[in-house]
């Protein structure tokens, strides 16, 4: 590394949630590390609960003291753009405009980089105009963009990553970095609906706008595109945005930073589609300058029906018989406010299908929002005569309820955002390329039909799915009502099986146990603990604090990350560590192979030392968490290793081992009975009430 390169990096601090990712400790460590080593790094800012260590200081203690041998070149380049005096997004915009020269002229890059940083900041701004000229046009957002001496070094190490990783994964890992970081800063779209939303748009799309482009995830998940165009009120994320763009592939990336439905960089621009997660809302959106703008094709939007400007902003912008895929909040569907609109989109054939996805689809995360697709209707065009309606919510609810009740493993909350749309998007592509081929479809009871417009077009003009598509009883019918009541029947009967015996106290002059801690028996060796991320490479399937509660199979989705992720095993105890619910599960065959989520603790014992049934019986007691929790003011935090069990010899280990284990499978036999227990009670209440079933 070079001085100019140390000194920058001298520059940069880290937490001390980042010094134990540096060193693949948790946060406890780096604590106790402070207390014990009086020559840990002092803090050279941050606050008292809160300080912030340089890195270079960690850095050489870290090494010094046989923790660390270098630390990673994602974590250096990291710590270099959250420490940038201009603030991360600067520093990130930087990094990028390096990596898109490393990436579209990588022989100009290393001929430029055998000269000092001042010189490499004189030759590179010339080469920095050709490229982004090139990929993004003229008038793109970063044309102010004229890094410095200063930020050299930035450059080069993010130049050094590009080579490790590639100038496309380089930058996604450090946006990746950046929004984790910065959670309720951005409103952002997950990758698989974004990818549901490209599917509907259809295929052959070779012009794409997002006027509402954030970071740019939609026009990125659209294949084979050859022009995108991103537009954002945020001059931030309108540079993000573009350079996420550029770097992905080869299309052209047509940015700009502006107000859409007040200055809309795109004016005289038609498109084959149009994808959009707009604001939610807004108030304050054009409502009194707008009043005579074109675009109100259907009619002027009400100050309150922000979405239905951005619905008529996409249609004024495809060409004949293009697409656009909205995400909107589900009460656009049925405000009295925007009746006219709607039943005007309805008469003229512009909206084609309004599709309600599982809540926790994107943010905000509460409520199931609706996906509207909608087609620029071609002159003198005969409109269609029926709304495809897809209530997908309804569809995964119905699937999960059949799969919990067969299975017993089912069920309860846990299913993440991805898992949720991933589970249903196969169904709402194939059920939209069916509508859009022959205008109908196999109609499934209460998930998806087409519905006549004259249906709806009365008063409210509410065009929700749940309100046109009533969902079958819950049982599924007598004769799937009965199968439960088998079901309930036999589990209830395994449940008295099971019911522990009467137990039998323990002698009053027992000696007390000899206890030691989690913490104790990791430093010996005989087990060894993960800290639950849910992200890593790969494909596996994350098992998230919710599943272990609810005893169910793992529901989340892999966060994208270039580190190997550590698989549970059998044998593997998993504990919830926020909550305060005193929860601990042994890993079996039908949960190996996961990655354990955030907000778990995977505890592996080695299995010549510890019995895992014994471990986790002796974790559950409740008297055990007390002494292991701390509270904040929002939650109940858990120090896994603080936990205590006893020393005892294997076999006396194994024979707490099978009570405890017997107590778990009574535990998950009521669980099970509770669920088809709930199924049945509500299947007889909709049955009885829709005259499937007689009160005889």
């Amino acid at each position: 590394m070079s001085d100019e390169n140390a000194r920058h990096v001298t520059e940069a601090e880290v937490t001390a949630a980042e010094v134990a990712r540096l060193a693949g400790v948790g946060r406890a460590a780096v604590s106790n590390w402070r207390r014990r080593h009086a020559d840990f790094p002092k803090p050279v800012g941050g606050t008292e609960t809160s300080p912030s260590f340089a890195l270079a200081e960690v850095e050489r203690w870290l090494r010094a003291q046989g923790k660390l041998a270098e630390v990673p070149l994602r974590e250096r380049v990291w710590q270099q753009i959250a420490a940038h005096p201009g603030g991360p997004v600067t520093a990130l915009v930087k990094a990028g405009c390096a990596l898109l020269v490393v990436r579209d002229r990588p022989t100009d890059w290393l001929e430029l980089t055998a000269v000092s940083d001042e010189r490499l900041a004189a030759l590179l701004r010339p080469v920095l105009d050709q490229v982004l000229g090139a990929r993004l046009g003229p008038g793109h957002p970063l044309e102010a963009i004229r890094p410095g001496p200063t930020a050299m070094p930035l450059l080069r190490a993010a130049a050094e990553l590009a080579a490790e990783l590639g100038a496309r994964k380089a930058f996604e890992f450090l946006l990746g970095r950046h929004l984790d970081a910065n959670p309720r800063q951005y409103t952002l779209t997950p990758d698989v609906l974004a990818r549901l939303m490209a599917a509907l748009a259809g295929p052959g799309v070779r012009t794409v706008l997002d006027p509402a482009c954030g970071t740019g995830t939609l026009l990125r998940a659209v294949p084979g595109a050859t022009v995108l165009h991103a537009q954002d009120s945020s001059p931030e994320l309108a540079a993000l945005s573009a350079l996420r763009l550029a770097l992905n592939d080869s299309a052209q990336v047509r940015a700009a930073a502006a107000d859409s439905l007040r200055a809309d960089a795109f004016a005289q621009d038609t498109v084959d589609a149009v994808l959009c997660h707009p604001p939610f809302n807004e108030r304050n959106w054009g409502h009194e300058e707008l009043a005579y703008d074109p675009r109100w094709e259907y009619g002027f939007p009400a100050r309150t029906e922000s979405e239905l400007a951005w619905v008529q902003h996409a249609l004024a912008h495809l060409r004949e018989g293009g697409t656009a895929v909205l995400l909107m909040p589900p009460a656009v569907a049925s405000r009295r406010s925007g009746r006219r609109i709607r039943a005007d989109l309805l008469r003229r054939g512009a909206l084609r299908a309004v599709v309600a996805l599982p809540a926790g689809a994107a943010p905000p995360y509460g409520i199931p929002l609706h996906l509207w697709i909608l087609r620029r209707p071609a002159p003198h065009a005969v409109p269609p005569q029926g709304l495809l309606l897809i209530d997908s919510a309804a569809g995964s609810a119905s699937a999960a309820g059949s799969a919990s009740g067969a299975s017993g493993a089912s069920g309860a909350g846990g299913a993440g955002a991805a898992a949720g749309v991933a589970s249903v998007a196969g169904e709402v592509e194939a059920a939209w390329a069916a509508y859009d081929r022959t205008g109908s479809v196999a109609e499934v009871q209460g998930v998806s039909r087409v519905v006549p417009v004259i249906e709806l077009l009365d008063d409210d003009v509410d065009l929700t799915p749940a309100r046109h598509l009533p969902p079958p009883a819950a049982g599924g019918g007598p004769a799937e009502l009965s199968s439960v009541r088998e079901r309930l029947d036999e589990t209830l009967g395994r449940a008295a099986r099971l019911t522990p015996p009467p137990p039998v106290p323990a002698p009053a002059a027992a000696a007390p146990l000899s206890l030691t801690t989690i913490g104790e028996l990791a430093r010996a060796g005989a087990l060894v603990l993960h800290t639950g991320t849910g992200s890593g490479a790969g494909a596996a399937p994350v098992l998230t604090a919710q599943d272990v509660y609810a005893g169910t199979g793992p529901s989340g989705t892999l966060a994208a990350t270039p580190d190997a992720p550590v698989l549970t095993a059998p044998g593997d105890v998993l504990v919830p560590v926020v909550g305060g619910a005193t929860v601990a599960r042994v890993v079996d065959e039908g949960t190996a192979d996961a990655v354990p989520g955030r907000g778990l603790q995977l505890l592996r014992p080695d299995p010549a030392a510890l019995d895992p049934w014994f471990l986790a019986g002796f974790l559950r007691g409740t008297a055990n968490n007390r002494r292991a929790s701390s509270h904040a003011s929002t939650a109940t935090r858990l120090d896994v290793r603080r936990l205590q069990l006893p020393r005892l010899p294997l076999a006396e280990q194994r024979r707490y081992g099978a009570r405890f284990r017997a107590l778990a499978e009574f535990e998950d036999a009521l669980r099970l009975a509770g669920r088809l227990g709930e199924q049945l009670v509500q299947g007889l209440y909709d049955g009885l009430s829709d005259g499937t079933v007689t009160p005889d």
